[in-house]
């Protein structure tokens, strides 16, 4: 349990440079390069998960990733982030409702997602 606790707590450490990388990019393409927020989300995901995934992989799980399970990773993160940023876009909902719910479920799924399937070959 206290090896899953320190786990948990570097993940989130590192989460908030994660948000605050993905927060600016969005912020940026949405108002400067007027894109919608489903487009924005997806990218400031992208650029976000190059910092975080390579972040985690060194001090976090201390184990390397397969390109085949990181892809996974990109994908159904990347999906997750599209699904909040489109139905912000259908709903019409401030940008800052949507960088701060899918911030919420990047680090749920993330973390579990991260675990058990990107990193999931290492020993406890």
């Amino acid at each position: 349990m206290k090896a899953l606790w320190k786990e948990f707590s570097t993940y989130a450490v590192v989460g908030v440079a994660n948000t605050l990388i993905h927060w600016q990019v969005f912020y940026v393409l949405v108002t400067a390069a007027e894109l919608s927020q489903a487009a924005s989300n997806v990218a400031a995901f992208c650029v976000a998960a190059m910092f975080s995934f390579y972040v985690h992989a060194l001090y976090t799980f201390e184990a390397g990733a397969s390109v085949r399970r990181y892809l996974a990773y990109l994908c159904f993160m990347g999906v997750v982030s599209f699904v909040v940023g489109h139905y912000a876009d259908v709903w019409k909902i401030h940008g800052l409702v949507t960088v701060a719910s899918f911030s919420l479920l990047s680090l749920i799924c993330g973390l579990f997602f991260s675990r058990f399937i990107l990193f999931g070959g290492r020993e406890a």
